[in-house]
């Protein structure tokens, strides 16, 4: 197969996604409008091209990882966008968290211009994207997914063909909708243990490995354990976005979803005190204030 594979996107998950394609043997070009972003592909061994056009010119497979809706509607229905890119027959697997209805435009676009957009969307963190440790939730055309599975080896762990395209989207929610509640349930556990005079260190330790503990639990509890959380994988402002869609997906259901909404209102409670920025995992900061702890005075 044609070893070029673009990226459009190089933030955490598409710096972590190209490294990877790299070690996989694959030449890598890209776009991102960030000249940071730009240089830290070209630092990667890749090619920062000048549009996301450019690159579905120079790759036969496009990964797009997108921070929100209205960059996938420029990326790919821009002037410089995908969809005017010349030849036909060109995969885009869209990563993102999105609303579904922008999604299907943006699928309906590509295919009235002779290309495939899948809907793909990843389950894990920045962190899991740098171990390769990734499932992919994949919908649309079998035969383009097919198509793509060497590169998807070359950048996750496990990949789900789900169905027809948006199903992999709707899992995506359904996956979100768990780790928010386990995330905070996790900061929870961690602040009931501190308020019980418990050094963090040891409940994290105890239960990291117990029947009450969770992928949630493993990964973050770490950096609950030891407040770090100022070089964020996902950030509190990232989750917001997820459970802003989340919310309307499940409206629009009529699918109360009570737990949920209740684990929603700490990263609501974390962006306005000044952590949108930080890593989810700054929920536990939100309750320790909430419970008036400061560590610091604990630790003297």
């Amino acid at each position: 197969m044609n070893r070029n594979v673009g990226i459009v996107g190089v933030g955490i998950m598409g710096t972590a996604m190209a490294r990877n394609l790299r070690e996989a043997g694959f030449s890598i070009v890209g776009y991102d409008p960030v000249p940071s972003a730009a240089e830290r592909l070209n630092s990667l061994g890749g090619q920062a091209l000048m549009s996301p056009r450019a690159v579905a010119e120079a790759a036969p497979i496009v990964i797009m990882s997108l921070p929100k809706a209205e960059a996938l509607t420029e990326v790919i229905s821009g002037v410089d966008g995908i969809a005017q890119a010349a030849g036909t027959g060109q995969i885009v697997i869209e990563c993102s968290t999105l609303p579904l209805d922008i999604k299907q435009a943006a699928h309906d676009v590509m295919q009235k211009n002779g290309k495939v957009l899948l809907d793909c969307p990843i389950s894990g963190t920045g962190a899991q994207a740098v171990a390769k440790d990734l499932v992919i939730l994949g919908s649309g055309d079998q035969a383009a997914f097919e198509r793509c599975a060497p590169v998807f080896a070359g950048m996750s762990r496990v990949q789900h063909y789900l169905g027809p395209f948006g199903r992999g989207s709707i899992m995506k929610y359904i996956a979100n909708h768990l780790v928010t509640i386990h995330n905070v349930a996790a900061a929870e556990a961690m602040v009931l243990g501190i308020k019980a005079g418990i050094d963090p260190a040891v409940v994290y330790d105890t239960l990291a490995d117990s029947a009450g503990t969770s992928r949630m639990f493993q990964m973050r509890g770490p950096l609950m354990r030891d407040e770090r959380y100022d070089e964020p994988t996902a950030t509190i402002r990232m989750q917001l976005k997820d459970i802003s869609i989340i919310n309307a997906f499940a409206a629009d259901l009529d699918c109360a979803l009570p737990v949920y909404a209740a684990a929603s209102q700490v990263y609501h409670a974390g962006a306005a005190l000044g952590r949108r920025e930080q890593d989810t995992a700054a929920v536990c900061a939100v309750l320790e204030t909430m419970h008036g702890i400061d560590r610091t005075k604990l630790k003297s």
